[in-house]
């Protein structure tokens, strides 16, 4: 199918996001020739803004327009305890949660050999900085249950447990509501590995 080269040059831009492939930045491109004027104007100054105005904060890594980010300024947190995630997306569904109320470490990625990327291409040397400065007693490792993220959790343990610090692993296993018979047998095997008393 031949577009016209703005057309094109919009689907184009559409199949750079993650998860978009030519149909969907197709349908996405005419919604947004649909839109008012106004409202395209809108989303495009979003985009920009958000690009512009947003950076990670210099503490933790997260995603932020001020800097230190309003998780590390806030005085009420349990300085004490430090969550690691992969990235900024997890701090949002941790934070969606509302029982924790410690700090938290963004990698910006997991150690991956076979992409080429080591523990120096994350952000782990910052977060050996933030244990020797602060008064952390608990590091909860909540990297993805997938082989980078138990490698990059791995890691992680070995560097710290010899400061003392308690390093703890979120638990993996099966979902709430969720069926013996559809789980496979690396799930079961984590769950089974995390069970307690009741």
């Amino acid at each position: 199918m031949h577009y016209p080269e703005p057309i094109t040059k919009l689907i184009d831009s559409f199949m750079k996001l993650p998860g978009i492939g030519p149909k969907s930045a197709a349908r996405l491109a005419f919604y947004v020739l649909d839109m008012k004027e106004d409202d395209v104007l809108g989303f495009a100054k979003a985009l920009v803004d958000a690009k512009r105005n947003l950076s990670f904060c210099s503490v933790c890594g997260h995603i932020t327009d001020t800097d230190p980010c309003y998780i590390c300024k806030d005085h009420s947190r349990d300085k004490s305890i430090i969550c690691v995630v992969e990235e900024p997306r997890d701090v949002i569904a941790m934070e969606k949660m509302r029982d924790y109320h410690g700090l938290y470490h963004v990698l910006h990625g997991t150690i991956s050999p076979m992409d080429g990327v080591g523990p120096e291409d994350i952000n782990i040397s910052d977060l050996i900085k933030r244990l020797q400065n602060e008064e952390v007693t608990e590091l909860i490792l909540a990297t993805n249950p997938n082989v980078e993220g138990e490698a990059t959790a791995m890691y992680i343990s070995r560097l710290v447990k010899p400061s003392g610090i308690k390093v703890t692993r979120i638990a993996h296993g099966l979902p709430v509501g969720g069926d013996l018979e559809y789980a496979d047998e690396v799930t079961l095997s984590k769950a089974l590995e995390g069970r307690r008393e009741v």
